[in-house]
């Protein structure tokens, strides 16, 4: 007889509410929403639960990269809205190395071999090309003379560069910098970390994409990233074969796990605002906005895993 020993896992809680609020009664646009995980292999739903004033009709679809995605349609006017979700999760992915890539992925610059290389040529393409002298100066240090290197080893390097050498700060506005401007300024906020190491893996061949999501704090293990607030989080994955979508954190320097938990993966930032919509009437309507997030994460539990 053979024993399957179980998997330990972290028992994570998120609730992240938005209430916006307006001078007088307003028509409501079509809201699109991206705040679901994204479950997998490593991250089991337990529960969710999505909380909407209004009672607006919502229909549920998963887009082009596979996010779940809602849609309200608002049929009522209304001078407060209130969007509210809630879930339980248990988190399997709690060692980040657990991985092999495949041999010829392992030294720089390398090209991607069969349909990988066509199913992977939209998230090859830099969003910034004109960017790409300034992006290849800053990556100089992290590979010999010839332009080469380990793969794994300059991931990891520049990841923590990112997080050693710039300064990081929120931003309430919309967008992100690009990555010459990160440059200049020395400073941005997750989503131009993660922009920026998109567009490094992208000018050195590999492919990319932009993940939002949410960093739990725990007040129980101090090896949780210092860096969770009352905001959702942005990284990258980078795709490397044997391995596949890997999760690198460069606002924190380290490796997508554990504390991660993965809404939405895009091609570029744009495509994963958490919600978007909008209302009829001038901007002297909107009377604020309140934002908050709990994103908890549990040590793994003596009991096992369900």
């Amino acid at each position: 007889m053979v024993f399957v020993p179980y998997l330990e896992a972290l028992r994570i809680t998120i609730e992240h509410s938005n209430r916006y609020r307006y001078t007088r009664p307003v028509e409501l646009t079509k809201h699109r929403l991206m705040l679901r995980p994204a479950e997998s292999h490593g991250l089991k739903i337990l529960s969710s639960s999505l909380d909407v004033s209004g009672v607006p009709q919502i229909s549920w679809e998963h887009d082009i990269f596979d996010n779940s995605v809602a849609h309200l349609n608002f049929t009522a006017k209304t001078d407060e809205l209130t969007i509210t979700s809630r879930y339980e999760l248990e988190q399997f992915n709690l060692n980040p190395f657990d991985f092999v890539m495949e041999i010829y992925t392992n030294d720089l610059p390398f090209a991607y071999q069969g349909e990988d290389a066509v199913d992977l040529q939209p998230f090859m393409q830099p969003q910034y090309p004109a960017d790409e002298d300034a992006v290849r100066e800053w990556l100089r240090p992290f590979l010999d003379a010839e332009g080469r290197g380990k793969t794994l080893d300059f991931l990891l390097a520049t990841n923590s560069a990112i997080a050693e050498q710039f300064g990081y700060g929120r931003r309430e506005e919309a967008g992100t910098q690009s990555p010459a401007e990160t440059l200049r300024l020395g400073t941005g906020t997750c989503r131009d970390f993660a922009l920026f190491l998109i567009e490094i893996a992208r000018h050195m061949g590999l492919a990319a994409r932009y993940v939002s999501g949410y960093l739990c704090s725990s007040a129980e293990d101090e090896s949780a990233p210092e860096i969770a607030d009352n905001s959702t989080h942005a990284w990258t994955e980078i795709y490397l074969p044997g391995a596949g979508w890997k999760g690198f954190d460069p606002t924190s320097g380290i490796l997508a796990a554990g504390y991660h938990v993965r809404v939405a993966a895009t091609r570029n930032p744009d495509q994963a605002t958490p919600i978007r919509g909008s209302y009829l009437g001038d901007g002297s309507l909107f009377a604020g906005m309140e934002v908050a997030i709990k994103a908890v994460a549990h040590p793994p539990s003596d009991s096992p895993a369900s």
